[in-house]
Parts: structure tokens; sequence; C-alpha cells
């Protein structure tokens, strides 16, 4: 990264101009380098939801919203879906190169190693309600390793990759997997060593006592795909509360507990439950495609078509073109129809012709398709943003190790506009009407 080779001017009303150096990133990107802002001018910036304003240096994730790139660590996300599995993937994210075979092999049986919950855990899904929302479970369950996990924050930084670190992406799943088997009444599926990853997630889940499960090959691909697409994204709401958090020193439990939090709101890791809430309702009180376009362009009105535009891609998100084509992949599999998938691909079709979408550059983004996938496999709608979850994993430990090399380690503490009442005097309680 190059810095200081470049400035631009600030130029105050009445006042002395300042320079104000540019930071050029390994993309070519430019940046302008506010840091010394306050100091030097007395000044600070106002960015609601920080769209404008980069937090940090990382070598994680790189997206260009213009053109719809997303690449992990250098790799187009195209060619990772296409080549890797979701545990080759985790590897790059938190180690920062793909495994060889060896290093693979290693790190699946670490994973296996490390995917039973300890006894006493268990315990803790019996004292949640049936009803709780499995994101609540979820949350408070991954906080509660660094009870029963202590040791991470005293061990070898490089232990604590391979084992404190490995722990979670492995304990994640069989938390979910275990969240959903009580939600259900039903007893819980340990995992078994002679599974994969995805294997192990989907028999946790499905497997019976009573009725024979066969793990469905193209099952296993989905999930695999389905998780490489969620593994990262940038500086996203989650990313950023856990960067926020890991910058309190806070441990990696904690943090992530902080990530998982984030993903729970509707407008991040909950779009694809809203999409599927919004089709379903469409279908129950007969809506059309076309009427629920235009009841999206009415600006009277409040509805809103879940799954359309995104906040950085301006042309058409590249996670969405995979998932659509493994949507349609998996729903057409074994002769599966929910007339879901119906409606969204006329929905697509409808807006992606209407001039008001195009203007706005408006395409159906990642969410608009995941949540068909997951439906098809038999997950249920409130499970999804937990589905995300056990995705994004990698991404988040990724950004909370990357923080603990990061030379300024500075304690997230952001700024804001005062828009309250000037000096006021307090009354006596007696005089106050």
């Amino acid at each position: 990264m190059e810095m200081n080779k470049e400035f631009v001017t600030l130029a105050l009303p009445g006042e002395k101009t300042y320079e104000i150096p540019v930071i050029t990133d390994s993309m070519g990107d430019k940046f302008i380098d506010i840091r010394a802002l306050r100091k030097d001018t007395g000044l600070i910036t106002y960015d609601p939801g920080f769209v404008n304003t980069g937090s940090c240096t990382s070598s994680i994730c790189y997206i260009n919203g213009e053109e719809g790139v997303l690449r992990y660590r250098g790799y187009d996300i195209e060619d990772l879906v296409k080549y890797c599995d979701f545990v080759e993937v985790a590897y790059l994210l938190v180690k920062g190169e793909l495994p060889n075979n060896i290093e693979r092999k290693r790190y699946a049986d670490l994973l296996n190693e490390e995917s039973l919950l300890h006894y006493d855990m268990q315990s803790f899904f019996r004292r949640y309600p049936p009803e709780a929302h499995p994101m609540s479970v979820l949350a408070a369950m991954s906080v509660s390793l660094s009870a029963f996990y202590p040791e991470m924050d005293d061990i070898d930084p490089e232990l604590q990759i391979d084992f404190a670190v490995t722990r979670l992406i492995s304990k994640i799943r069989t938390i979910t997997a275990f969240t959903y088997r009580h939600m259900k009444g039903e007893d819980f599926v340990n995992p078994s060593y002679k599974y994969s990853y995805c294997e192990n997630f989907l028999n946790m889940m499905f497997n019976s006592p009573v009725r024979e499960y066969k793990i469905d090959p193209l099952h296993v691909k989905a999930l695999n795909q389905l998780l490489i697409l969620h593994a990262d994204h940038e500086q996203n709401c989650s990313t950023t509360a856990v960067r926020l958090i890991a910058s309190s020193e806070a441990n990696l439990y904690a943090s992530v507990s902080a990530g998982i939090c984030a993903l729970w709101g509707p407008k991040h890791g909950g779009a694809n439950q809203a999409v599927i809430e919004m089709l379903k309702h469409a279908l129950e009180t007969h809506q059309s495609a076309k009427e629920m376009v235009e009841m999206a362009k009415d600006k009277r009105n409040p509805y809103l078509l879940m799954g359309f535009g995104h906040r950085v891609y301006k042309t058409f998100d590249p996670r969405a073109k995979i998932a659509k084509q493994l949507c349609q992949e998996v729903l057409s599999h074994n002769g599966f129809v929910d007339p879901l998938l119906n409606l969204a691909m006329e929905l697509e079709e409808v807006a992606k012709q209407d001039s008001y979408f195009q203007d706005r550059m408006l395409y159906p983004n990642i969410d608009f398709y995941t949540g068909l996938i997951f439906r098809a496999m038999g997950i249920p709608t409130n499970m999804f943003t937990c589905m995300f979850a056990i995705g994004r994993l990698p991404g988040w430990i990724a950004h909370w190790l990357e923080w603990k090399q990061d030379p300024y380690q500075k304690i997230g503490r952001p700024r804001q506009v005062y828009d309250g009442p000037q000096l006021r005097s307090v009354k006596p309680l007696s005089d106050r009407s």
C-alpha cells in the first residue's frame, strides 16, 4: 500500500488550506487518509452508515461493485466455487493460502476431532424453549464456548489458529444442527468421522432412527457452494461488528457472537428469510409478479421487494449468478416442485425489464435465491440465517485474526454529530411543571 505520494487539498472558508494524503491500495484504488483530520483541522467527517469510510486495511476480500467482482485472498468467487469445497475455502480465509492435499486432510481431520460438544453444553439446549429463535440460541451457545474452553486466550498464536479457531468452525455446525433437533423435540445426532464437513451437518440435521436417511450428494454440493458464497464479504455489518468487538481485545467467541447478533437482522442475514416470506404472502394473496413490482415502485406504498439491489454491487451480484444456477439445479432434482420458484423467476424477469429497476441498477442479489435452495433441502425458514452464519464464520475469524496483527490497533470509537439541546439549567423538582 502506497502512502503520502499524492495529496488532496481541503480549503476551509476564510481559513488556511490543508493537504491530506492519499492512499493507493494493491488494486490501484485511491483513498483519502483522514486519520489526522480532527487533530489538524478540528473537524470530523459525517458519514451515516459508513458508506464512504474505510475502517481498516485488509487482505482478505476484494469487491468491485461496479464490475461485479468478488475475490477471497485474490481468487475469484467463481473459481473457488468450481474447484474447492468449503473446508478448503475456510482454510484459505483463515490461513491465507489454499491447502495442499496433506494440509487439507489434516485440517478436515481436525475439524472432525473438534466437532463434538462438551456434554454439559448439550444440557443448555434443553433449557431453551423449543420456539426460541435459532439465532438467539446460536449466539448464546457460541459465546458460551469461552466458558468451556477458556484456555484459548493463553496458548500459542499458531496453536490458537489450529485449535481454538478450528474448534469454532466445527462446533458452530454442531450447535446449529442441535438447535434444529431441539426445536423439533428430537434427540441429538452426534457428528461422525465417516462424513465430510457438509455431510456431517446434513446427517446431524436429518438422520432418524425411524426412517432411512440417505445423504443426497447434490445437497452436499449445494451446501458446500452456498457456504463458500457466504464465507466473506468485506466490511459488512456483521464483519464490522466482529472487528469492532475485537478492537476492545475481547476474545474470539465474544466477537463472533456479536457478529451473529448483527447478522440476525432482516437487512443483513435475515434477508433470504424475508424473500421466502414475501413470495409465500404473494402466493397466498394471489399477487402477480407485475403487481409486486408496481407496488414496490409506488412511493406511497411501504411495500419492499426483498432480494433486489445491494449496497455495494451496482450490477448483478456475482454470487447471485452462481446461486441462481444452483437453485435451478436443486429445485429440478428428483422432480421437486416449488411454486415459489416459478413466481421468483417470473418476478426476476418482470423487474429486469422494468425501467425503474434498470435505472436504479436493482438486480437480484444472492438472498433472492438462497432461501429457495435451503427450503428445497428441508431446512426451515427460521434456520436460514443460521446457515448464513456457518458460511460467514471463517471470514469473521479471518478478520478477527487480521485485527490482532494490525499495527494501528485502536479501539473502535466513532464520533458523532450532536443535534440535541444546548446547555440547560436544572430546576429543582418542585419548580418543574
